[in-house]
Protein backbone atom coordinates (compact mmCIF):
# COMPACT_ATOMS: atom_id res chain seq x y z
CA UNK A 1 0.00 0.00 0.00
CA UNK A 2 1.29 3.48 -1.13
CA UNK A 3 2.38 5.77 1.81
CA UNK A 4 -0.73 8.37 3.20
CA UNK A 5 -0.36 11.57 2.62
CA UNK A 6 -1.13 13.22 6.17
CA UNK A 7 -2.77 16.43 4.35
CA UNK A 8 -5.40 14.33 3.10
CA UNK A 9 -6.64 13.74 6.41
CA UNK A 10 -6.25 16.97 9.04
CA UNK A 11 -7.15 21.13 9.05
CA UNK A 12 -9.99 21.61 7.10
CA UNK A 13 -9.77 17.58 5.95
CA UNK A 14 -10.35 16.46 9.38
CA UNK A 15 -13.70 17.05 9.14
CA UNK A 16 -15.48 16.29 6.35
CA UNK A 17 -19.54 16.12 5.88
CA UNK A 18 -19.55 17.25 9.36
CA UNK A 19 -20.97 20.88 9.05
CA UNK A 20 -20.36 23.27 11.15
CA UNK A 21 -17.58 21.49 12.47
CA UNK A 22 -18.00 21.11 16.31
CA UNK A 23 -14.22 22.69 16.93
CA UNK A 24 -11.32 23.77 15.47
CA UNK A 25 -8.62 20.97 14.47
CA UNK A 26 -4.79 22.14 13.67
CA UNK A 27 -2.43 20.03 12.54
CA UNK A 28 2.00 20.61 11.76
CA UNK A 29 5.30 20.38 13.17
CA UNK A 30 5.99 23.22 15.36
CA UNK A 31 2.08 24.62 15.26
CA UNK A 32 1.98 25.03 19.36
CA UNK A 33 3.73 28.30 18.01
CA UNK A 34 0.07 29.75 17.47
CA UNK A 35 -1.18 29.19 20.71
CA UNK A 36 -0.42 32.60 21.55
CA UNK A 37 -3.02 33.78 18.74
CA UNK A 38 -5.65 31.64 19.70
CA UNK A 39 -5.54 32.09 23.45
CA UNK A 40 -5.77 36.07 23.08
CA UNK A 41 -9.27 34.84 20.89
CA UNK A 42 -10.91 33.39 23.65
CA UNK A 43 -9.87 34.61 26.74
CA UNK A 44 -7.46 36.91 29.60
CA UNK A 45 -6.52 34.56 31.67
CA UNK A 46 -5.73 30.76 31.22
CA UNK A 47 -5.55 28.37 33.48
CA UNK A 48 -2.50 25.92 31.93
CA UNK A 49 -3.31 22.31 33.15
CA UNK A 50 -0.54 20.02 32.78
CA UNK A 51 1.96 17.67 34.87
CA UNK A 52 5.28 17.25 36.34
CA UNK A 53 6.44 15.17 33.92
CA UNK A 54 5.59 17.52 30.99
CA UNK A 55 6.98 20.60 33.08
CA UNK A 56 10.54 18.53 33.22
CA UNK A 57 10.28 18.79 29.60
CA UNK A 58 10.23 22.23 28.87
CA UNK A 59 7.06 21.66 27.39
CA UNK A 60 5.00 24.17 30.07
CA UNK A 61 7.66 26.67 30.08
CA UNK A 62 7.17 27.31 26.67
CA UNK A 63 4.02 27.02 25.89
CA UNK A 64 3.34 29.46 28.65
CA UNK A 65 6.08 31.83 26.96
CA UNK A 66 3.82 31.92 23.78
CA UNK A 67 0.60 32.85 26.02
CA UNK A 68 2.24 35.50 27.53
CA UNK A 69 3.72 37.14 24.48
CA UNK A 70 0.05 37.11 23.28
CA UNK A 71 -0.78 38.76 26.19
CA UNK A 72 -2.98 36.89 27.68
CA UNK A 73 -2.09 36.07 31.28
CA UNK A 74 -1.36 32.40 32.35
CA UNK A 75 -2.04 29.93 35.91
CA UNK A 76 -0.13 27.07 35.83
CA UNK A 77 -1.33 23.84 37.26
CA UNK A 78 0.55 21.16 37.35
CA UNK A 79 -0.65 18.51 39.90
CA UNK A 80 -2.18 16.62 37.06
CA UNK A 81 -1.97 12.80 38.00
CA UNK A 82 -2.36 9.55 35.58
CA UNK A 83 -5.97 8.01 36.06
CA UNK A 84 -7.22 11.52 37.59
CA UNK A 85 -9.52 11.09 40.47
CA UNK A 86 -12.27 13.91 42.51
CA UNK A 87 -9.86 14.92 44.68
CA UNK A 88 -7.18 15.32 42.02
CA UNK A 89 -9.47 17.19 39.81
CA UNK A 90 -11.12 19.04 42.92
CA UNK A 91 -7.46 20.51 43.61
CA UNK A 92 -7.08 22.03 39.65
CA UNK A 93 -10.70 23.61 40.50
CA UNK A 94 -9.12 24.98 43.67
CA UNK A 95 -6.72 26.76 42.03
CA UNK A 96 -9.11 28.05 39.28
CA UNK A 97 -11.23 29.55 41.31
CA UNK A 98 -8.25 31.37 43.46
CA UNK A 99 -7.56 32.68 40.06
CA UNK A 100 -10.49 33.96 38.22
CA UNK A 101 -9.87 32.30 35.06
CA UNK A 102 -11.79 33.19 31.29
CA UNK A 103 -10.06 29.97 29.77
CA UNK A 104 -8.58 26.58 30.18
CA UNK A 105 -5.62 25.15 28.36
CA UNK A 106 -4.97 21.10 28.47
CA UNK A 107 -1.44 20.68 27.31
CA UNK A 108 0.10 17.20 28.08
CA UNK A 109 -1.71 13.40 27.25
CA UNK A 110 -5.02 12.02 28.34
CA UNK A 111 -4.79 12.59 32.09
CA UNK A 112 -4.24 16.26 32.09
CA UNK A 113 -7.01 16.75 29.42
CA UNK A 114 -9.30 14.94 31.86
CA UNK A 115 -8.38 17.33 34.75
CA UNK A 116 -8.79 20.06 32.57
CA UNK A 117 -12.40 19.34 31.21
CA UNK A 118 -13.11 18.21 34.64
CA UNK A 119 -11.93 21.52 36.62
CA UNK A 120 -14.35 22.98 33.35
CA UNK A 121 -17.44 21.28 34.76
CA UNK A 122 -16.96 21.73 38.55
CA UNK A 123 -15.73 25.95 38.21
CA UNK A 124 -18.86 26.76 35.51
CA UNK A 125 -21.44 24.46 36.45
CA UNK A 126 -20.39 23.38 40.65
CA UNK A 127 -21.57 20.28 42.12
CA UNK A 128 -19.13 16.95 42.06
CA UNK A 129 -18.14 15.02 39.34
CA UNK A 130 -20.49 12.33 39.83
CA UNK A 131 -23.15 14.73 38.76
CA UNK A 132 -21.94 15.13 35.17
CA UNK A 133 -21.42 10.76 35.00
CA UNK A 134 -23.06 9.89 31.59
CA UNK A 135 -23.83 12.34 28.72
CA UNK A 136 -25.52 16.44 28.34
CA UNK A 137 -25.53 16.65 32.27
CA UNK A 138 -23.58 20.09 32.31
CA UNK A 139 -26.83 23.10 32.62
CA UNK A 140 -24.45 26.16 32.09
CA UNK A 141 -22.44 27.06 29.32
CA UNK A 142 -18.34 25.81 30.00
CA UNK A 143 -15.28 28.05 29.39
CA UNK A 144 -13.40 27.76 26.12
CA UNK A 145 -10.93 24.99 26.06
CA UNK A 146 -7.50 24.56 24.09
CA UNK A 147 -5.90 20.93 23.98
CA UNK A 148 -2.88 20.46 22.83
CA UNK A 149 -1.51 16.88 23.75
CA UNK A 150 1.67 15.72 23.89
CA UNK A 151 0.81 12.08 23.40
CA UNK A 152 -0.63 9.74 20.49
CA UNK A 153 -2.93 7.80 22.39
CA UNK A 154 -5.92 9.07 24.07
CA UNK A 155 -7.63 11.16 21.55
CA UNK A 156 -8.92 12.91 24.13
CA UNK A 157 -8.16 16.25 22.39
CA UNK A 158 -11.21 15.45 20.03
CA UNK A 159 -13.32 14.61 22.58
CA UNK A 160 -16.61 15.90 25.16
CA UNK A 161 -15.47 13.08 27.82
CA UNK A 162 -13.53 13.21 30.86
CA UNK A 163 -12.56 10.16 32.82
CA UNK A 164 -12.62 10.61 36.64
CA UNK A 165 -11.86 8.21 38.73
CA UNK A 166 -14.11 7.93 42.30
CA UNK A 167 -11.93 8.15 45.23
CA UNK A 168 -13.40 5.34 47.10
CA UNK A 169 -14.11 2.87 44.50
CA UNK A 170 -11.69 3.83 41.41
CA UNK A 171 -14.60 3.60 39.21
CA UNK A 172 -14.20 5.41 36.04
CA UNK A 173 -16.92 7.94 35.31
CA UNK A 174 -16.88 9.02 32.10
CA UNK A 175 -18.57 12.84 32.04
CA UNK A 176 -19.39 13.50 28.33
CA UNK A 177 -21.10 17.03 27.40
CA UNK A 178 -21.36 18.32 23.80
CA UNK A 179 -20.33 22.06 25.83
CA UNK A 180 -16.94 20.55 27.18
CA UNK A 181 -15.26 19.61 23.38
CA UNK A 182 -12.24 21.51 22.92
CA UNK A 183 -12.63 24.73 20.73
CA UNK A 184 -9.64 24.39 19.40
CA UNK A 185 -6.89 21.50 19.14
CA UNK A 186 -3.21 22.21 18.12
CA UNK A 187 -1.61 18.77 16.96
CA UNK A 188 2.34 19.40 17.03
CA UNK A 189 3.88 16.09 16.52
CA UNK A 190 7.37 17.63 17.48
CA UNK A 191 5.93 17.62 21.00
CA UNK A 192 5.16 13.94 21.23
CA UNK A 193 9.60 13.26 20.34
CA UNK A 194 10.03 14.18 24.37
CA UNK A 195 7.71 10.79 25.26
CA UNK A 196 9.59 7.92 27.06
CA UNK A 197 9.37 4.63 24.81
CA UNK A 198 7.24 2.81 26.82
CA UNK A 199 4.83 5.67 26.92
CA UNK A 200 4.91 5.88 23.30
CA UNK A 201 4.20 2.36 23.06
CA UNK A 202 1.46 2.04 25.71
CA UNK A 203 -0.28 5.56 24.34
CA UNK A 204 0.38 4.13 20.41
CA UNK A 205 -1.20 0.51 21.52
CA UNK A 206 -4.30 2.34 23.17
CA UNK A 207 -4.82 4.43 20.32
CA UNK A 208 -5.11 1.49 17.96
CA UNK A 209 -7.89 0.04 20.54
CA UNK A 210 -9.65 3.67 20.08
CA UNK A 211 -9.72 3.03 16.37
CA UNK A 212 -10.65 -0.91 16.29
CA UNK A 213 -13.57 -0.70 18.67
CA UNK A 214 -15.00 2.35 17.99
CA UNK A 215 -15.22 0.98 13.99
CA UNK A 216 -17.57 -1.76 15.15
CA UNK A 217 -19.61 -0.41 18.20
CA UNK A 218 -23.26 -0.84 18.15
CA UNK A 219 -23.40 2.91 17.90
CA UNK A 220 -20.95 3.02 15.23
CA UNK A 221 -22.59 5.58 11.99
CA UNK A 222 -21.14 6.61 8.84
CA UNK A 223 -18.93 9.86 10.40
CA UNK A 224 -18.01 7.64 12.98
CA UNK A 225 -16.81 4.75 10.80
CA UNK A 226 -14.81 7.20 8.65
CA UNK A 227 -12.81 8.34 11.68
CA UNK A 228 -11.90 5.06 12.82
CA UNK A 229 -11.08 3.81 9.64
CA UNK A 230 -8.76 7.08 8.86
CA UNK A 231 -7.41 6.37 12.52
CA UNK A 232 -6.28 2.33 11.77
CA UNK A 233 -4.76 3.40 8.18
CA UNK A 234 -2.43 5.47 9.83
CA UNK A 235 -1.94 3.89 12.80
CA UNK A 236 -1.19 0.86 11.12
CA UNK A 237 0.98 2.93 8.92
CA UNK A 238 2.96 4.75 11.41
CA UNK A 239 3.11 2.75 15.00
CA UNK A 240 6.30 0.91 13.17
CA UNK A 241 7.64 3.46 12.23
CA UNK A 242 7.76 5.34 15.73
CA UNK A 243 8.24 1.94 17.35
CA UNK A 244 11.57 1.37 15.59
CA UNK A 245 12.62 5.02 15.17
CA UNK A 246 10.96 7.40 18.06
CA UNK A 247 12.37 10.70 16.28
CA UNK A 248 10.98 9.37 13.03
CA UNK A 249 8.81 12.90 13.15
CA UNK A 250 7.05 11.63 9.90
CA UNK A 251 5.75 8.66 11.78
CA UNK A 252 5.02 10.39 14.92
CA UNK A 253 2.90 13.03 13.46
CA UNK A 254 1.02 9.65 11.63
CA UNK A 255 0.34 8.60 14.69
CA UNK A 256 -0.33 11.43 16.64
CA UNK A 257 -3.09 12.01 13.82
CA UNK A 258 -4.68 8.90 14.05
CA UNK A 259 -4.99 9.01 17.24
CA UNK A 260 -7.11 12.25 16.87
CA UNK A 261 -9.15 10.77 14.35
CA UNK A 262 -9.57 7.38 16.80
CA UNK A 263 -11.16 10.12 19.56
CA UNK A 264 -13.38 12.02 16.92
CA UNK A 265 -14.57 8.43 15.96
CA UNK A 266 -15.25 7.63 20.00
CA UNK A 267 -16.95 11.00 20.70
CA UNK A 268 -19.55 9.56 18.24
CA UNK A 269 -19.68 6.07 18.63
CA UNK A 270 -17.93 4.82 22.13
CA UNK A 271 -15.79 1.89 22.61
CA UNK A 272 -16.28 -1.62 23.60
CA UNK A 273 -15.47 -4.69 25.55
CA UNK A 274 -11.64 -4.10 25.40
CA UNK A 275 -12.05 -1.40 27.68
CA UNK A 276 -14.67 -2.73 29.74
CA UNK A 277 -12.11 -5.60 30.41
CA UNK A 278 -8.83 -3.08 31.22
CA UNK A 279 -10.99 -1.06 33.04
CA UNK A 280 -11.37 -2.78 36.30
CA UNK A 281 -7.68 -3.98 35.64
CA UNK A 282 -6.55 -0.74 36.20
CA UNK A 283 -8.70 0.02 38.98
CA UNK A 284 -7.98 -2.94 40.99
CA UNK A 285 -3.82 -3.75 40.02
CA UNK A 286 -2.87 -0.26 38.87
CA UNK A 287 -2.33 -1.67 35.93
CA UNK A 288 -0.95 1.00 32.85
CA UNK A 289 -3.91 1.56 30.55
CA UNK A 290 -1.96 0.73 27.43
CA UNK A 291 -0.96 -2.48 28.23
CA UNK A 292 -4.95 -3.77 29.66
CA UNK A 293 -6.26 -2.59 26.83
CA UNK A 294 -3.92 -3.98 24.24
CA UNK A 295 -3.25 -7.47 25.77
CA UNK A 296 -7.18 -7.52 25.67
CA UNK A 297 -7.60 -6.66 22.55
CA UNK A 298 -7.26 -9.53 20.06
CA UNK A 299 -9.39 -12.01 22.66
CA UNK A 300 -12.04 -9.65 22.35
CA UNK A 301 -11.83 -9.05 18.71
CA UNK A 302 -12.16 -12.83 18.48
CA UNK A 303 -14.91 -12.90 20.35
CA UNK A 304 -16.85 -10.20 18.23
CA UNK A 305 -15.45 -12.11 15.20
CA UNK A 306 -18.56 -14.67 15.64
CA UNK A 307 -20.70 -11.84 14.98
CA UNK A 308 -20.90 -11.76 10.90
CA UNK A 309 -21.63 -7.86 10.81
CA UNK A 310 -18.53 -7.31 13.15
CA UNK A 311 -16.33 -9.93 11.25
CA UNK A 312 -17.14 -7.90 7.94
CA UNK A 313 -15.65 -4.83 9.02
CA UNK A 314 -12.56 -6.31 10.40
CA UNK A 315 -12.35 -7.83 7.02
CA UNK A 316 -12.97 -4.66 5.27
CA UNK A 317 -10.21 -2.73 7.24
CA UNK A 318 -7.41 -5.52 6.79
CA UNK A 319 -8.43 -4.66 2.66
CA UNK A 320 -8.32 -1.13 3.11
CA UNK A 321 -4.78 -1.28 4.45
CA UNK A 322 -3.66 -4.47 1.81
CA UNK A 323 -3.10 -6.94 4.72
CA UNK A 324 -6.00 -8.84 3.16
CA UNK A 325 -6.84 -9.59 -0.72
CA UNK A 326 -9.74 -7.85 -1.81
CA UNK A 327 -11.12 -11.34 -2.82
CA UNK A 328 -10.46 -12.84 0.57
CA UNK A 329 -13.24 -14.20 2.48
CA UNK A 330 -14.82 -12.05 5.45
CA UNK A 331 -13.52 -14.53 8.23
CA UNK A 332 -9.81 -14.61 6.09
CA UNK A 333 -10.18 -10.76 6.12
CA UNK A 334 -10.94 -10.59 10.34
CA UNK A 335 -8.50 -13.57 10.71
CA UNK A 336 -5.55 -11.52 9.16
CA UNK A 337 -6.47 -8.11 10.70
CA UNK A 338 -6.18 -10.06 14.24
CA UNK A 339 -2.90 -11.15 13.63
CA UNK A 340 -1.67 -7.52 12.90
CA UNK A 341 -2.99 -6.59 16.23
CA UNK A 342 -1.07 -9.12 17.74
CA UNK A 343 1.87 -8.70 15.66
CA UNK A 344 1.67 -4.83 16.52
CA UNK A 345 1.88 -5.92 20.41
CA UNK A 346 4.64 -7.99 19.29
CA UNK A 347 6.76 -4.58 17.94
CA UNK A 348 5.62 -2.51 20.75
CA UNK A 349 7.12 -5.14 23.43
CA UNK A 350 3.54 -5.09 25.16
CA UNK A 351 4.19 -8.90 24.98
CA UNK A 352 7.38 -8.32 27.04
CA UNK A 353 5.16 -6.87 29.83
CA UNK A 354 2.53 -9.22 29.79
CA UNK A 355 2.80 -9.78 33.83
CA UNK A 356 2.93 -6.37 34.33
CA UNK A 357 -0.86 -7.02 34.64
CA UNK A 358 -0.50 -8.93 37.91
CA UNK A 359 -3.90 -10.49 37.98
CA UNK A 360 -4.50 -13.85 39.65
CA UNK A 361 -6.93 -16.94 39.10
CA UNK A 362 -9.17 -16.07 41.64
CA UNK A 363 -9.35 -12.64 40.89
CA UNK A 364 -11.03 -13.35 37.21
CA UNK A 365 -14.85 -13.65 38.27
CA UNK A 366 -14.30 -10.53 40.36
CA UNK A 367 -12.84 -8.95 37.38
CA UNK A 368 -15.68 -10.59 35.23
CA UNK A 369 -18.66 -8.83 37.22
CA UNK A 370 -16.50 -5.76 37.25
CA UNK A 371 -16.05 -5.61 33.97
CA UNK A 372 -19.64 -6.42 32.68
CA UNK A 373 -20.89 -3.03 34.55
CA UNK A 374 -18.66 -0.73 32.90
CA UNK A 375 -20.28 1.41 30.36
CA UNK A 376 -18.26 0.43 27.44
CA UNK A 377 -19.71 -2.79 27.72
CA UNK A 378 -23.01 -1.53 26.56
CA UNK A 379 -21.75 -0.67 23.14
CA UNK A 380 -19.91 -4.03 22.05
CA UNK A 381 -21.37 -5.39 18.90
CA UNK A 382 -21.76 -8.26 20.42
CA UNK A 383 -23.88 -8.98 23.49
CA UNK A 384 -21.12 -9.68 26.42
CA UNK A 385 -22.17 -10.57 29.63
CA UNK A 386 -20.33 -11.23 32.75
CA UNK A 387 -19.66 -15.33 31.63
CA UNK A 388 -18.44 -14.06 28.37
CA UNK A 389 -15.92 -12.09 30.16
CA UNK A 390 -14.89 -14.90 32.57
CA UNK A 391 -13.93 -16.55 29.81
CA UNK A 392 -12.16 -13.71 27.83
CA UNK A 393 -10.14 -12.98 31.79
CA UNK A 394 -9.24 -16.78 31.36
CA UNK A 395 -8.07 -16.38 28.12
CA UNK A 396 -5.60 -13.43 28.71
CA UNK A 397 -4.47 -15.52 32.53
CA UNK A 398 -3.48 -18.36 30.24
CA UNK A 399 -1.84 -16.00 27.69
CA UNK A 400 0.02 -13.64 30.56
CA UNK A 401 0.77 -16.36 33.42
CA UNK A 402 0.83 -19.85 31.55
CA UNK A 403 3.11 -18.26 28.61
CA UNK A 404 0.47 -19.53 26.40
CA UNK A 405 0.45 -17.67 22.52
CA UNK A 406 -2.71 -15.61 21.15
CA UNK A 407 -3.45 -18.91 19.31
CA UNK A 408 -3.19 -21.19 22.93
CA UNK A 409 0.21 -22.32 21.77
CA UNK A 410 3.17 -22.41 24.26
CA UNK A 411 5.30 -19.70 23.78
Amino acid sequence: MSTLSLKEFSNDSFFVGETPAKQKVIFGEGITSSVGHHASLLGNHALLVSDKGIQAAGHVEKVQRIIEDSGTKVTVYVESIENPTESSVAKCVAVAKKSKIDLIIGLGGGSSMDTAKGCNFLLTNGGKMEDFWGIDKAKFPLLPLIAIPTTAGTGSECQSFALISQDETHVKMACGDPKALPAITLLDPELTLSQPSSVTACTGIDALAHALESAVTSKRCELSFRHAKIAFQLLNQSLPSVFDDPNNISARGGALLGASHAGAAIEQSMLGAAHSMANPLTAKYGTVHGIAVGLSLPWVMKFNSEDSKCQKIYADLARTVGLAESHSSDSEGSAILINRVEELLEIANLTTLKNDLGFEETAISELAGAASKQWTACFNPRKIEAEDFKFLYQQLFQFCIKGLSFEGGVV
